[in-house]
């Protein structure tokens, strides 16, 4: 199960053009959680030298959306997140690290801790949570959309 598992996901993320433009990793995978790793570079800093926040916000969504897919056992989507920012996140490599906590058969609702390793430590720089749903999954009622638009 386990290969098969992981090689559904690496599937997925390899499919992923940002992931690539990045130089994102899918490190491990489980069911219902997953943990994707970027190495820090001089291009994914802000002007303080600080890994971007937008980088910290990718990993979260993506590691929350990979375990909350897991979970559900196939193709999956976020419907929302939030994340808040700990401290700035120096380091050689910035990790996200993402679990289903709670699994419905429409929904996962999931968190995540950012890392940033540094020297062999890893500290705190960001947590988020998210609610996941299976990309099949019918979605809320929605208004109809005005003719001609999307």
């Amino acid at each position: 199960m386990t290969t098969d598992l992981t090689a559904f996901a690496r599937e997925i993320f390899d499919a992923q053009p940002f992931s690539r433009l990045l130089g994102a990793e899918l490190t491990a995978v489980g069911p219902g959680s997953a943990e994707i790793r970027v190495r820090n570079r001089p291009e994914l800093r802000q002007q303080h030298g600080f890994v971007h926040g937008g980088v910290l916000s990718y990993l979260a969504d993506n590691a929350l959306t990979f375990a909350g897919g897991l979970a559900l056992g196939g193709d999956a989507l976020t419907a929302e997140y939030k994340i808040n920012y700990v401290r700035p996140a120096v380091g050689e490599t910035i990790v996200a690290r993402a679990e289903a906590v709670v699994t419905t058969r429409r929904q996962a609702v999931c968190r995540c801790s950012v890392l940033a390793l540094r020297d062999g430590a890893e500290r705190l720089v960001a947590v988020a949570q998210g609610t996941i749903v299976a990309a099949g999954a019918r979605q809320p009622d929605l208004p109809p959309t005005p003719t001609g638009q999307e």
